[in-house]
């Protein structure tokens, strides 16, 4: 697993879907839902995480054969029963990484836009000597360079993802 992450909640099919979904926070990172459960369809929780613009990562680990249906259904991964313990630990540090990669796009977007407009709206004398638009200048290269080596990486990324057995039948 990625140093620093945890299980902050774990839910059985004992306790209600509708229950586990109220503890769903802005800390949750990756969520793990069968596709079968007592109360509920994993489906419709599923849906209900989307709708309520929850920013997790979903990964459905279910017994349920995968058909059409789920090319309708906002999930990050599917992974059939049985899995292999490391498979699952691979699958969800893939999502932790992506979901790593996600924000780090999404700041240098809003760095580079920042620095879009004001260029737009500075004059060059301006724009060229202020301390905020230098830093701002600054965080767009880390930022970048970040981007830079994930890239690289997607290689690797691509190939552990491809070996992630997703489907035991």
């Amino acid at each position: 697993m990625v140093p620093g992450n945890s299980a902050s909640h774990v839910s059985s099919g004992s306790e209600p879907a509708t229950e586990a979904l109220s503890t769903l926070d802005g800390d949750v990172d990756v969520v793990l839902l069968d596709r079968r459960m007592p109360d509920v369809s994993g489906d419709e929780v599923l849906e209900r995480i989307r709708d309520r613009g929850d920013d997790c990562r979903i990964i459905i680990l279910t017994a349920v054969d995968p058909g059409l249906d789920i090319t309708e259904m906002p999930f990050d991964d599917y992974l059939c029963k049985p899995v292999e313990k490391a498979d699952l630990v691979e699958a969800i540090d893939q999502q932790l990484e992506l979901q790593r990669y996600d924000e780090q796009l999404s700041a240098y977007l809003e760095v580079t836009s920042k620095l879009a407009l004001l260029e737009s709206e500075l004059s060059n004398r301006e724009f060229d000597a202020n301390g905020d638009v230098e830093a701002l200048r600054e965080r767009a290269n880390e930022l970048r360079d970040e981007l830079d080596d994930g890239i690289e990486e997607f290689e690797e990324i691509e190939r552990t993802f491809q070996e992630i057995g997703r489907y035991s039948g």
